[in-house]
């Protein structure tokens, strides 16, 4: 009897996630159909075919996540090795292009075909789907360290993943290297940062997006926990 109710409970609790993780999912599919009708009512109303990149840059947004989702799973039924790696490496891979989007935000300079606030509004569209796109995928790689080796563990490999990112982004905005160059062709792009160490552009963004980062995650991730915790006590 007592197999039975423990079954019950884990098949209860089963599918509260996969409902939890649905409507997540949804509402970041939604966000970003919101801002794909802006690049498109943008293009109605002014008859000029600009800022159309963010549509495929949100795409690749969504890829760490796809990746992080795949691990994560994986990792919860006990399957490690070669594919648990793989997973891991184009997460990291990918994860940059998440966090790329917080750049274009430079192109309000440029356009004035609209007016600001409609730009304003259309791109920060982008950018906080994009964060929320890309701090998801920390939060379950972080679980999967955290129950690996622990909590401090979990923290070391997101503080880590934002450091590198502020890199990604670098390399992504001025030396224009994308996520497949780390696998098509990794001494080129390990030589390129070499090559700028000293370069001061280099070591100010990688660590202004690292700790904007870092710190927008952490607040995220407090408020969060805070929500589940309280909900758990109810």
């Amino acid at each position: 009897m007592g197999r039975k109710a423990e079954d019950y409970n884990r098949s209860v609790s089963t599918q509260a996630t996969s409902r939890r993780r649905l409507a997540a999912l949804g509402v970041l599919a939604l966000a970003s159909a919101f801002s794909f009708a802006l690049v498109v009512l943008r293009y109605v109303l002014s008859g000029h075919v600009v800022y159309a990149n963010e549509i495929w840059n949100l795409v690749l947004a969504w890829a760490p996540l796809v990746f992080a989702l795949a691990a994560y799973d994986r990792h919860r039924r006990g399957r490690g090795g070669l594919v648990l790696a793989l997973l891991l490496a184009l997460w990291l891979a990918f994860l940059p292009n998440a966090f790329y989007l917080v750049t274009e935000l430079k192109f309000l300079r440029q356009e004035t075909v609209m007016p600001i606030w409609f730009d304003v509004a259309m791109l920060t569209s982008f950018v906080w789907t994009g964060l929320v796109l890309g701090f998801v995928s920390v939060y379950l790689v972080q679980e999967i360290a955290r129950r690996a080796r622990g909590p401090l563990f979990g923290w070391a490999v997101a503080i880590g993943s934002f450091g590198l990112c502020g890199i990604g982004v670098y390399l992504g905005r001025y030396v224009r290297v994308n996520s497949w160059d780390l696998f098509l062709r990794p001494a080129g792009v390990l030589g390129e940062v070499a090559s700028r160490l000293d370069s001061p552009r280099l070591v100010g963004m990688s660590l202004l997006i690292a700790s904007f980062l870092t710190l927008a995650y952490a607040m995220l991730y407090t408020v969060l926990e805070a929500a589940v915790a309280e909900r758990e006590r109810s």
